[in-house]
């Protein structure tokens, strides 16, 4: 027989200890479920353009299935909650230390091993900038990014490699909309933070580190989450392609949710440690699932998501808001979710509607192949194609 914490007699944790273990596990494969295809990044692989205008906020807003998703959240986080502030949450704690100690004891040379692969991948695919759909007829932009993937191992030269990204991110505005490269800001931000501040184990702002680039992430995968929200259609085609990835939801319902799966699974990210891990967790299943059906282009392009994704779910530091009491604790979630859809959704569509104009006649912009572009090719940036005849609208 042994004490729990209150003091009452019990066999192991008993019947309500398993339920709290349970519960957060069943709610993440909920969710593995509900979003597992969504996380191939349609830019990489469907027709858009990103200027065209977003459905409104309102129809969002209106929709049964996201209401849906955003409670069975809610209940998964406030579950989380009570279970990380119970004995079972120090235990389960213990479990993931104890599997994922030997990577976080060797944290830093992993992330850097990470972002200097990444770099030599993104060398070896050739013709981008950074990510797969951000193509450049430019050779000396693939020089440079294997460049980056040398400098990343040297303390002394880690801060020129994360000069080099941000730098790479302002060239590309040469051949891209700002709000098209927003999409790539966050993450380039954080990568290029963590090398910085990891480059003076001295600096006071050493410990931020992986805080940064944890921030990083979770803003990136928060903002592309939009995008099921404000053009819904562009994912048509890879559901239509390939339909057994809804595991049987009608399209239009399985997109929002889906969504919603990403933009919460990315603000868990930043919440108390263990949402934070088994939203790692659940994420690094996603994004590994994604790559049978989607390829090596979808392994490169979220190569280093995936890479802060296993760090995020070994770090055992706490991570949150530090609230003593159990029902400010879990009132806080609904409040930081709503605050975190009315920042990053409101900056989206403000933005989109600040720097583009939808009642302007605009040309319609085809590849060869009749496939819809997000931008005008020229004759000196043809973004590895020949330019396609322009009709008006």
């Amino acid at each position: 027989m042994t004490l729990d914490r209150s003091g009452t007699q019990g066999t192991g944790w008993g019947r309500l200890g398993r339920l709290a273990v349970g519960a957060p596990i069943v709610s993440t494969v909920a969710a593995l479920l509900a979003a597992t295809p969504a996380h191939a990044h349609v830019k990489w692989f469907a027709p858009y353009v990103v200027g065209a205008a977003p459905a409104p906020i309102s129809e969002t807003l209106a929709n049964g299935w996201f209401w849906m998703g955003i409670v069975l959240v809610l209940v998964f986080f406030a579950v989380t909650v009570v279970v990380e502030r119970s004995p079972a949450g120090t235990t389960i704690g213990r479990v993931l230390d104890r599997f994922t100690s030997p990577l976080w004891l060797r944290s830093d040379d992993f992330m850097r091993a990470i972002i200097g692969a990444f770099f030599v991948a993104i060398f070896a695919v050739g013709g981008v900038y950074l990510t797969p759909d951000l193509q450049t007829p430019n050779e000396w932009v693939s020089w440079l990014q294997l460049l980056i993937a040398l400098l990343v191992f040297s303390r002394k030269t880690m801060p020129l490699a994360a000069a080099g990204i941000i730098g790479l991110w302002v060239i590309a505005l040469r051949d891209y909309d700002f709000f098209h490269l927003l999409d790539y800001l966050a993450l380039g931000v954080g990568v290029a933070g963590y090398l910085a501040l990891a480059a003076f184990p001295e600096s006071k702002y050493y410990q931020y580190r992986f805080a940064v680039l944890r921030w990083g992430v979770a803003i990136a995968l928060m903002w592309s989450s939009l995008e099921k929200f404000a053009y819904a259609e562009w994912f048509h085609p890879l559901v239509e392609e390939r339909p057994f990835l809804t595991f049987g939801m009608p399209r239009d319902t399985f997109i929002p949710m889906a969504g919603v799966a990403e933009f919460t699974m990315g603000f868990g990210l930043l919440w108390t440690a263990l949402i934070r891990r088994l939203s790692a967790i659940a994420l690094i299943i996603i994004f590994t699932a994604a790559v049978y059906p989607f390829g090596r282009i979808d392994l490169v392009g979220h190569a280093l998501i995936m890479g802060t994704l296993f760090l995020i779910a070994t770090d055992p530091t706490p991570s949150g808001l530090k609230l003593r009491g159990l029902v400010p604790a879990i009132g806080s979630v609904p409040a930081g979710l709503l605050a975190a859809l009315v920042i990053i959704a409101g900056s989206y569509w403000t933005l989109h509607g600040a720097f583009y104009d939808y009642g302007a006649a605009k040309p319609v912009v085809t590849a060869p192949d009749g496939e819809l572009l997000t931008h005008m090719p020229n004759a000196e940036h043809p973004h590895g194609m020949a330019v396609p005849e322009i009709t008006a609208q």
